[in-house]
């Protein structure tokens, strides 16, 4: 089968990148099943507005692997809706998703043009498109780590090296350079050992399972997820559309957005991506997150109340220094959905200061911390032969706690 085209004759190519719905997810006990629906409602309006040809998903479809069937009828109802409107969909499984459960019925899906990659088995899925410019490849690469790949490459040196495995993976691939090439992927994506950024939530992600950029310099326009905040890495091309909503509250000054990429026509001579434009489309939430702090008395006010929607997600500081008995019942009779309230104020501040030099210590080699002490009472280092001295009475000293156990 040929290259299928549905767009409007005269046009470039168009369509909408997002990443990471994690549909299901609950925050802090707050199902957010409808805030993800007037999301995905809020996409399909700009998709047929736009006239966009498709929409591309890049990865963590659902928040677990195991999804709810709340969360299953609301994928449902997302695809039922692009169907309708002769939207085209191209998904690709996230770590948060089951691709065995992603990639299920792709086939008669597909028929509704609801394009979903599966389980990797040593081939990368791609979707063949074209517009008045000529051809177009979406490759649809599935969340991947180097023990996927290694059994389909037994030649390459992969190891524990997920760049070696994502290069892996694409040299399979029969891309023409001449067409215009888009890949979906799901990945901690690095450009020359430069991480994206991360907030407060995903600063575990990353570290040994980064991809460095490079292995998708031969496509013109890349959409990533697995971050939250959209960025480009790298060039410009190659893009985190990051989440559509705020999950967490290190994300609350993020501005969530869809990206729409045109892709016009690709010169013969021109480098991958030149041929690809952007831009980043606000998706208003249907219940903002927020952070707020002050005294007790400031936040529960009309006027501050009247500063946003006491509807919205909130993460509260109280700065009081003698917080009232009746806080927590004051501030959720005010607001309706409190994630979190702290507290921050002198004694506070005092209990993490000694809390933060607990830890610096117990985290100091007992060698370290004697010469750190030396040195600030006598203002000199510890010659060679006090070093090996320490260091002798150290070890006799563990050898003898040791024996007392």
């Amino acid at each position: 089968m040929g290259p299928e085209q549905n767009h409007t004759s005269g046009e470039p190519m168009k369509f909408l990148h997002l990443a990471d719905l994690h549909i299901g997810k609950n925050l802090n006990g707050y199902s957010l099943i409808d805030d993800q629906r007037h999301a995905l409602r809020f996409v399909i309006d700009q998709a047929i507005k736009l006239n966009v040809d498709a929409l591309v998903l890049a990865g963590d479809l659902y928040d677990k692997t195991t999804p709810s069937a709340e969360a299953t009828a609301l994928l449902d109802w997302f695809f039922t809706g692009c169907a309708e409107n002769n939207l085209r969909v191209l998904a690709t499984p996230g770590n948060h998703d089951s691709a065995e459960r992603v990639g299920y019925a792709k086939h008669l899906l597909a028929r509704e043009k609801i394009h979903l990659a599966g389980v990797y088995n040593g081939a990368i899925e791609k979707v063949d498109l074209e517009d008045d410019f000529g051809p177009i490849t979406f490759w649809l690469v599935p969340f991947l780590k180097p023990a996927h790949v290694r059994p389909y490459h037994p030649e390459a040196d992969i190891a524990q090296d997920y760049t070696a495995a994502l290069e892996a993976a694409l040299s399979d691939i029969d891309l023409d350079p001449r067409a215009r090439n888009v890949c979906i992927a799901h990945q901690f994506v690095t450009a020359g050992g430069k991480a994206p950024e991360r907030c407060d939530s995903e600063i575990n992600v990353g570290g040994l399972d980064n991809v460095d950029s490079h292995v998708f310099d031969q496509f013109d326009y890349v959409a990533l997820g697995h971050i939250h905040r959209p960025q480009q890495v790298g060039r410009q091309t190659v893009r985190y559309a990051g989440s559509p909503l705020k999950y967490s509250l290190s994300e609350a000054n993020h501005v969530k957005s869809a990206v729409l990429v045109e892709l016009l026509e690709k010169a013969s001579d021109a480098s991958p991506g030149t041929c690809a434009t952007i831009e980043l489309l606000p998706i208003e939430p249907l219940h903002d997150l927020r952070s707020i702090r002050g005294p007790l008395d400031a936040i529960t006010s009309p006027e501050v109340v009247a500063e946003g929607d006491p509807d919205d997600y909130l993460g509260i500081t109280l700065t009081d220094e003698e917080p009232a008995l009746d806080a927590l019942a004051r501030i959720r009779s005010t607001y309706s959905r409190v994630l979190s309230v702290d507290f921050d104020n002198s004694r506070t501040r005092v209990a993490s200061a000694q809390s933060s030099l607990s830890h610096e210590i117990e985290s100091f080699d007992p060698f370290e911390l004697f010469g750190r002490f030396y040195k600030e009472q006598n203002g000199a280092e510890l010659t060679d032969k006090q070093r090996d001295l320490v260091r002798s009475m150290l070890q006799t000293a563990h050898v003898m706690e040791g024996g007392a156990r």
